[in-house]
């Protein structure tokens, strides 16, 4: 997010041995953001797989920050970077689609994903609009 943007309402590091509290973290934060039912399991889904592939193709870890801003549920999912990488070049949709179909689903249930990559890492922000009233 940039400067000056609030502070996260969730910020968790996550690995292999902690998707499931990171899962029950999201999923405490969107049942209070005022999502439905079905909606709110498309978020933790989302964040789910993006954190999935942030273990299986980065750094094996990663860092999850979700923001409830006025209109928008925002979650950036960063990996930290794969050890020894020393490309400098950005290219986007850097994660590999063809063992899966995380992606796919992510893109399916977000409103809207924003994947980069570089040389200290990826970095996806996937956003899903909240209801005019809460």
């Amino acid at each position: 997010m940039q400067a000056g943007a609030p502070a996260p309402v969730l910020d968790q590091e996550f690995d292999s041995g902690n998707l499931y509290a990171l899962r029950a973290a999201v999923q405490a934060h969107v049942d209070q953001a005022g999502l439905s039912e079905d909606r709110a399991s498309d978020v933790v889904l989302a964040v789910h797989e993006l954190a999935a592939n942030a273990i299986a193709h980065g750094a094996g870890r990663g860092r999850l920050r979700l923001w409830d801003l006025t209109g928008a549920l925002s979650c950036e999912i960063a990996d930290g970077g794969t050890p020894g990488t020393t490309d400098s070049s950005e290219t986007v949709n850097p994660w590999p689609t063809t063992d899966g179909h995380g992606l796919w689903l992510v893109r399916q249930v977000a409103d809207h994903l924003d994947l980069r990559s570089g040389p200290r890492g990826t970095r996806a922000v996937v956003t899903f609009a909240l209801p005019p009233e809460r």
